[in-house]
């Protein structure tokens, strides 16, 4: 109990109710199910005092495991950071282009955010992971695409070790006839006497951990690619979709102004720093940040209050154009949309042709905001806020100084 203190590192003991949580809970049942059947397959297959390939495999395995373990408690138990209660700027005239939390009662930071499942503003938010029941942020970023990282990579070692038992036990056990194949599992194979049987309940506990293996590397592999998308452009899913109103908004007003994102410090090497350090602690305090020559540290902060007031005079509206059955992920809508659906707990909600909707955030591929209801849709109580694909709506741009809309053509995937 002393290491895992001494590895993972508690702000307060109360973190640990992190754990009991269905997304801990099924990560954790994968690490520990891939886990332990491949250091069992290991056995069977590559018995480590033999040789020094099947010693030098066997500590691989076990290094996955811990290093795994390592960012995974990290990322869940270090957390992103916080912005203090009643924080304020040492600076008070700036809190005239910041935004203030009336939960935290406490201005928000740039680049940090109200998290509704936290309950606290946070640090470079990007965005709530249940699967590790905690925001990835400022302070846990490194740690969390670490495991995205190695979880893949172990998984496919876990996937190749799994895939070389079966072949190896079943390849003395197997006899072909004429018109059929013949299994024989009690049959002990001619090579050598393993250490362990391999039996019937054996080899499905096998094939489904590799069945599992090989989706895990697939699912999280791609999170990984899109995690350091966000780090090489320092810009996280939420600032995004304030860069794409922004550049609406200057679309629509015909201003002629630049707007330049100021995280991005014009090198991905440079981003990438930002992030991942020797030290394992990032670049900043989470709240002054470097910015980009042209930008000061306000720039994004004062970007969001002219958006916030930009709905007193117009608001953007989204018109459905294909109905959405609120599956968490849909196959009819493409294979992007399937495959980038929102690793969130935050539900999804249906669609039908020819509502009407507000988006307040979004990614590529998925909007999230809220549904104008009818009066019988309001009684009937029908979600009002969710996710939904983008492909199956159209911007409408609504002036509410001349109660007029007009669709803008829908943006194909």
């Amino acid at each position: 109990m002393s290491f895992l203190f001494a590895v993972i590192k508690f702000e307060n003991l109360h973190e640990v109710k992190r754990l009991c949580h269905w997304g801990p809970v099924i990560a954790l049942s994968v690490i520990a199910i891939c886990s332990t059947m491949a250091v069992l397959d290991s056995i069977i297959w590559y018995w480590p005092l033999d040789t020094t390939g099947g010693s030098v495999n066997f500590i691989m395995l076990i290094n996955w495991t811990v290093l795994i373990l390592y960012n995974y408690f990290n990322a869940m138990f270090v957390g992103p950071g916080y912005i203090p209660l009643g924080w304020k700027p040492e600076n008070s005239q700036e809190s005239t282009y910041l935004q203030f939390c009336r939960v935290c009662q406490g201005y928000k930071a740039p680049r940090s955010h109200h998290c509704r499942k936290c309950n606290r503003c946070v640090m470079k938010m990007d965005h709530h992971c249940p699967w590790i029941n905690n925001c990835c942020g400022h302070l846990n970023h490194a740690y969390f695409t670490s495991f995205l990282l190695l979880a893949p990579l172990g998984c496919f070692h876990a996937a190749f070790i799994f895939a070389m038992t079966m072949y190896t036990q079943l390849y003395d056990r197997i006899s072909f006839g004429w018109s059929s194949v013949k299994i024989d599992m009690s049959a002990v194979k001619r090579m050598h006497h393993p250490i362990m049987p391999f039996s019937v309940p054996a080899f499905a506990a096998t094939l489904f951990a590799l069945g599992l293996a090989l989706g895990t590397t697939i699912a999280v592999g791609m999170l990984f690619f899109i995690q350091m998308k966000v780090i090489i452009r320092n810009k996280t899913s939420i600032e995004a979709w304030i860069e794409e109103k922004a550049r609406d908004r200057i679309q629509y007003y015909q201003t002629g102004e630049e707007f330049v994102f100021p995280y991005d410090l014009g090198s991905r090497w440079e981003n990438f720093k930002q992030v991942f350090t020797w030290s394992g602690v990032p670049e900043g305090d989470g709240v002054e940040w470097p910015v980009h020559e042209k930008c000061h540290q306000h720039t994004l902060t004062i970007e969001q209050l002219k958006q916030k007031a930009d709905k007193r005079v117009r608001s953007i509206q989204y018109r459905v154009v294909q109905d959405y059955n609120g599956a968490c992920c849909p196959i009819g809508k493409g294979l992007c949309t399937f495959l980038r659906t929102p690793c969130t707990e935050e539900p999804r909600i249906r669609l039908t042709r020819g509502e009407t909707l507000f988006a307040t955030r979004g990614t590529k591929w998925w909007m999230y905001g809220d549904k104008v209801l009818s009066g019988e849709q309001t009684k009937a109580g029908v979600r009002t806020r969710g996710w939904f694909p983008r492909k199956c709506v159209e911007k409408c741009l609504y002036d509410t100084a001349n109660n007029t809309t007009t669709s803008e053509e829908k943006k194909e995937n």
